[in-house]
């Protein structure tokens, strides 16, 4: 049995630290008393602790008992906050969605002799693990992510919940998207491109540009067409870019009645609400993975793996929250069990690129009812 420390209680967080529990001494650590306790409410083997993740030096101090850190904290501390915990020379899971690039922090953990897993959720996170996975088994000329955790239940006017912070969701409508087109880097905005596109058992959704491909721009510059897209129902975006057209989404301060307020910060607390994700609310995760490439014998491959995961009635785990954290807990277990041993920092794809790993993160979801559907043509 190890000792892990889980950074954040969200619902993501929340899910990691419980299902950790299964082997291992988990302590789950957050700003929130209030997120605390509710953890601590669905599973009493947490252990839970208040803490700053900010406070840099307490921070340090308080990882060195434990075998391993997984970092769920929101995407604005994720950067500062994974360094932090390589400077302690702790390995480390991360799941942060952070705008910065994390291999920038490799030369570091090479230094500190450590493992940094990163990125290890379902989008970044899954489709990473399959593109490294057939990277290794075919000349990739394409591989294309579509994915969206949605409400089972539709609401006007966005017809959307986030099962974590709405400023992190808004984030990712803001930061420009990149995708590679024909070996070129392509830098649009996001929210671009908008395609209707049919989901068996779900029917239309639109896909948007978003900035989903991250570290596979750096670590497989040799495939030609590379996109991710977001999944929506259809309407969303149009709502969102009234928004951000608007100036809702502008960090700059504005002077009202001689109170000064960020329109993001502003817009974020209002969408909070309308955002918020109902603790036993219904919803789904979808995605849809294609690879393209050329094989040993010269012909052509295409393969697609599907996932359309609901909450869980049983554990009462959205789904998004079961997708993203039970990959990351994945990742912890195949680590703490030596299947994956090598120092530095590491994007799924570099994990994922070994058979060993591929199957391991596979069998554990599909153990838990996450299940991907492979279609080969």
């Amino acid at each position: 049995m190890h000792t892990i420390i889980v950074l954040g209680a969200g619902m993501v967080g929340r899910t990691i630290a419980i299902d950790l529990t299964n082997k291992h001494k988990v302590t789950l650590a957050d700003f929130s008393q209030e997120a605390l306790q509710s953890s601590k409410n669905k599973c009493n083997l947490l252990t839970t602790l208040e803490l700053d993740v900010t406070q840099k030096e307490n921070l340090k101090q308080t990882l060195h008992p434990f075998d391993l850190v997984i970092c769920a904290v929101p995407g604005f501390l994720g950067f500062e906050t994974l360094k932090t915990i390589i400077e302690a020379k702790k390995n480390v899971v991360d799941i942060s969605f952070f705008p910065e690039n994390s291999l920038e922090l490799n030369e570091l953990a090479k230094k500190n002799n450590i493992t940094a897993i990163v990125d290890c959720g379902v989008a970044p996170g899954m489709d990473n693990i399959i593109l490294g996975y057939y990277n290794e088994k075919l000349k990739l000329t394409d591989f294309e992510c579509l994915v969206g955790g949605l409400p089972k239940v539709k609401k006007w006017p966005f017809n959307y919940k986030a099962p974590f912070s709405p400023i992190d969701v808004i984030e990712e409508y803001t930061r420009p998207a990149r995708y590679v087109e024909n070996g070129t880097l392509v830098v649009k905005d996001a929210l671009t491109d908008v395609e209707l596109i049919e989901f068996e058992n779900i029917g239309t959704l639109e896909s948007f540009n978003s900035d989903g491909l991250r570290s596979i721009i750096y670590t497989m510059p040799h495939i030609k067409n590379m996109k991710e897209k977001t999944l929506r129902y259809p309407g969303h975006v149009e709502y969102i870019k009234v928004l951000k057209e608007s100036g809702f989404f502008n960090e700059q301060k504005i002077n009202f009645n001689g109170a000064t307020i960020s329109p993001l910060e502003f817009t974020s607390k209002i969408l909070f609400n309308e955002w918020k994700l109902g603790e036993t609310e219904n919803e789904l995760t979808v995605m849809r993975v294609t690879v393209k490439g050329e094989n040993k014998k010269g012909a052509i491959e295409e393969i697609t793996y599907n996932l359309l995961d609901t909450y869980c009635e049983e554990t009462k785990t959205s789904s998004m929250a079961r997708c993203t954290g039970y990959t990351a807990a994945a990742a912890a277990n195949l680590f703490l069990e030596g299947v994956f041993k090598e120092k530095g920092v590491f994007p799924p794809e570099l994990v994922g690129k070994y058979e060993a790993c591929f199957n391991y993160f596979l069998n554990y979801l599909a153990q838990r009812k996450v299940i991907y559907t492979k279609t080969q043509i």
